[in-house]
Order: C-alpha cells, then sequence, then structure tokens
C-alpha cells in the first residue's frame, strides 16, 4: 500500500471519537463468573464457557455491523447497562435491538454472559 494512502488511513482512525468503536470487554472473565453461577445454580443445562465465549464473540461481531448505526445516548445508555456487573456483548446486543424492536432470532439465541438468562433453543 501506498505510504500516503496508509497516512491517510492511520489519521482517519485517530479521527474517530472513542464512541464510535464497540466498547472492549473482558468476555473471558465475564464467562467463566457466568458458568461459575450456573454451577452455583445448579442449572440442569448450564453454559459450557465454549458456548460462552462463542455466544459473547458472535454479539460483538454483530455489534461491529451495527453500532454507528445507533445514537450516542442509546449507545451509552445500552454500555452502562450492560456493564452492570459482569460486561456482556449479549446484553448490550440486546439493550440496542429493543431500542428500535430489532431483536432478531439469531440475537435473541445468544445466551453468552447475558444477566437475563433464557433457557438454550
Amino acid at each position: 500500500m501506498h505510504p500516503v494512502i496508509m497516512a491517510m488511513a492511520a489519521a482517519t482512525q485517530l479521527l474517530t471519537p472513542i464512541s464510535d468503536a464497540v466498547p472492549k470487554f473482558n468476555v473471558e472473565a465475564t464467562c467463566r463468573a457466568s458458568v461459575e453461577a450456573d454451577k452455583a445454580m445448579n442449572l440442569s443445562l448450564p453454559q459450557s464457557l465454549d458456548k460462552c465465549l462463542s455466544d459473547e464473540n458472535s454479539a460483538r461481531e454483530q455489534l461491529s455491523r451495527i453500532w454507528s448505526s445507533y445514537s450516542t445516548a442509546v449507545r451509552t445508555q445500552c454500555e452502562a447497562e450492560a456493564t452492570i456487573g459482569e460486561a456482556s456483548y449479549v446484553d448490550l446486543l440486546t439493550c440496542l435491538q429493543m431500542t428500535d424492536g430489532s431483536v432478531t432470532t439469531s440475537a435473541a439465541a445468544l445466551r453468552g454472559a447475558s444477566k437475563k438468562k433464557k433457557a438454550p433453543n
């Protein structure tokens, strides 16, 4: 890639406000805590760490595609909600989708480390 183009791309990224990027969560720690909580509650169908991480990463990917389409106020509100206790991309995605009624089947099927536990499909 031409050096001038690389410099322009880097400069453009530096001008992007932090709020325009999906927040970074430590989903491994979140999922470990969620798996332990499932075990402590003796759930009959506890979620595995791998499935939790898969759900959280899937939600993160979906968020990266839609994040900028939501207002800063909505993103801030949902981020605050999703980071009460352990942070969850599943909770963040669900919150955003609930603001405009766009909860989809694929997102609704994600469990991850959501504080709103639901039975697996």
